[in-house]
């Protein structure tokens, strides 16, 4: 029987668009183009969603290597939480109902620690009973240290939860554990494909 239901932040809970934010700051698309490339390139998202060195390090570090790059590092640095654009629409409303349906809430999200800046600025997170953040624990999904630092945390049974993420790699990393998941669009196909998981238990 599921009684607790597990989402993913980015594209779940909040939306949040690189493209933009770097389309405003470098407005050469070529130049936009190389930055980007040059951090996909350094493993950036990876290194900062683990941060086995702080953020800023990190950036530091990247600085360094591209100094070419430097004005647009630092303002990735000083600016990254303007990446996030909202809350995803609808799931403010679905996860007070969910709650008040019984449900306990949980997130699990690979992110930087400047996500709890995140976190302090949308109403959405007040909702939830407990978060593991993939920075301040050194793990990231799909790899199944992370799913276990949530259950162990919380006291959650596998087999009780539900996991929504809008990664399919995401999703089959909580499977591998025994939890069920929702690859996550939108609020209403969640909620639709969430009622239909709920009745086939009755």
């Amino acid at each position: 029987m599921i009684k607790n239901l597990i989402f993913d932040f980015g594209k779940v809970l909040v939306d949040y668009d690189f493209v933009t934010f770097f389309a405003h700051q470098i407005p050469d698309p070529v130049h936009c183009r190389r930055f980007a490339e040059m951090l996909e390139l350094e493993n950036t998202q990876e290194r900062l969603d683990l941060e086995l060195v702080p953020f800023e390090e990190t950036m530091e570090d990247i600085i360094a290597k591209h100094p070419e790059f430097e004005r647009e590092t630092r303002i990735f640095m000083t600016r990254y939480t303007d990446i996030v654009t909202g809350e995803m629409p609808g799931m403010r409303e679905l996860l007070t109902r969910l709650k008040q349906e019984g449900f306990k809430l949980y997130g699990l999200t690979n992110w930087c620690t400047k996500v709890r800046l995140t976190i302090a600025r949308y109403d959405i997170f007040r909702l939830l009973d407990g978060i593991v953040i993939s920075a301040e624990e050194h793990k990231i999904k799909p790899y199944p240290e992370i799913y276990q630092c949530l259950f162990d945390r919380y006291g959650l049974k596998p087999e009780e939860c539900l996991f929504a993420d809008d990664r399919a790699d995401n999703i089959e990393g909580g499977r591998a554990l025994g939890m069920q998941g929702i690859i996550f669009h939108d609020a209403k196909q969640y909620e639709h494909q969430l009622r239909q998981i709920l009745a086939s238990q009755l």
